[in-house]
């Protein structure tokens, strides 16, 4: 990362209408993730924009008595996130190291040099995980529910469950501490066996926006701003993030920005306190706006049996639109033939249409009641029913209304 590219990162962020970066690093001594916290902080001091460090303790390559000396190179900064004047702590995993070492090795520590962290972990991989979780860990302020962002790995198709999610959210609220729940479009990641996957991305991004507005969690992640290697980045990602790696071979090119035109009413609806279905999901304007989604190789390609998960996927044309009333038609095409038409109503419209098929011409058409086309969105990739080389490119063509 460059100076440039972190205010580039912090200036777009703040557009779409986020409050602050979840930093996730598990890397806190090398010059490369030392130079981009730098540059980071700089560009969030000077923007008005929040930070915090999320550590991911999957790697193992922290422990917690290492980061109270790490975060007081940070947590001074007027871009920290804190709540109620105290700094914001979160993790990926860590369930593994048990509440007294967390609080000798981390708390203690800073509590002693008159800070007291705010601590919302993600411990998913503890072995009660997620009942009873104060229980075990009563020195969390806090949980957030990272792995709910996707249906469960498998073999079988499934929609996006918010089961664990109204688990943690209960027990907070039981506990007097917050909630946080994870936002996301979907996960595909080809880098080698074993690092070969796919999670739901059909439509689980418009319905973690209804279950999120029907749950009201305390705080909401989005996973990911820029993550290029899971695919489920929505903003900016940078050459240099992914040089030395595979992940060009099935990011680069694929812009999922189109996603924010859903991202930012979201977060609006979300931010008012009062919007508890995704009806009340309205757009900016007097426009319609959303996005169009669809991969660029049939699920019957013969390479899509090397991606774990890939019986989940569907060979689907996706859509997100965000209507300002009643009386408007979508419809959906694929290589030029309409494979569904949809009423519309105000607020969020979504579906996954079968009959995604080789070639070009994916795209939507938003009509209104007089019949006339006034917002569309084209795919400019085509579709392939095998690949051209050995990568089996699952990521998504995402497409925003103009």
């Amino acid at each position: 990362m460059t100076p440039d590219e972190a205010v580039k990162d912090v200036n777009d962020a703040k557009a779409v209408g986020f409050d602050a970066f979840a930093l996730n690093t598990h890397d806190i001594t090398s010059s490369w993730a030392l130079n981009a916290l730098q540059y980071l902080f700089d560009a969030a001091d000077q923007n008005g924009f929040k930070l915090f460090i999320s550590f991911d303790m999957s790697w193992r390559t922290i422990t917690p008595s290492q980061i109270p000396s790490f975060l007081l190179n940070y947590i001074s900064r007027p871009s920290y996130y804190k709540i109620s004047g105290r700094p914001f702590v979160s993790t990926y995993d860590g369930g593994f190291i048990a509440n007294s070492d967390w609080v000798s090795g981390f708390q203690q520590p800073l509590i002693s040099q008159g800070i007291n962290p705010y601590f919302v972990p993600s411990f998913g991989d503890w072995s009660g995980w997620p009942n009873n979780f104060f229980s075990s860990y009563p020195s969390a302020d806090g949980v957030f529910s990272w792995e709910s962002a996707w249906p469960d790995p498998g073999t079988t198709i499934s929609n996006v469950s918010d089961v664990v999610d109204q688990n943690l959210a209960q027990q907070a609220r039981a506990a007097q501490k917050v909630f946080m729940m994870p936002l996301s479009s979907f996960q595909f990641k080809y880098l080698g066996p074993g690092q070969d996957w796919y999670r739901i991305g059909e439509v689980n991004l418009p319905q973690r926006f209804e279950q999120i507005l029907a749950l009201k969690p305390d705080l909401v992640e989005l996973i990911t701003w820029n993550d290029a290697g899971e695919g489920h980045y929505v903003g900016n990602f940078f050459a240099e993030q992914i040089a030395g790696s595979p992940i060009g071979d099935y990011a680069n090119g694929f812009d999922h920005t189109g996603w924010q035109q859903l991202v930012t009413p979201f977060i609006k609806a979300y931010k008012s306190g009062t919007a508890t279905s995704g009806s009340q999901i309205l757009p900016p304007g007097s426009a319609p706006v959303g996005s169009l989604w669809y991969r660029t190789l049939l699920k019957s390609a013969s390479c899509s049996s090397t991606i774990q998960n890939y019986q989940q996927g569907q060979d689907t044309v996706n859509y997100a639109v965000l209507l300002p009333s009643n009386g408007y038609t979508i419809r959906v095409y694929s290589n030029n033939q309409l494979i569904g038409s949809f009423a519309g109503s105000a607020g969020l419209n979504y579906g996954a249409v079968p009959g995604l098929r080789v070639g070009g011409g994916q795209y939507i058409q938003v009509v209104n009641s007089a019949g006339s086309v006034v917002a569309s969105a084209t795919g400019t990739k085509q579709v392939a029913a095998q690949s051209s080389n050995s990568v089996c490119n699952w990521n998504y063509e995402v497409v925003g209304l103009s």
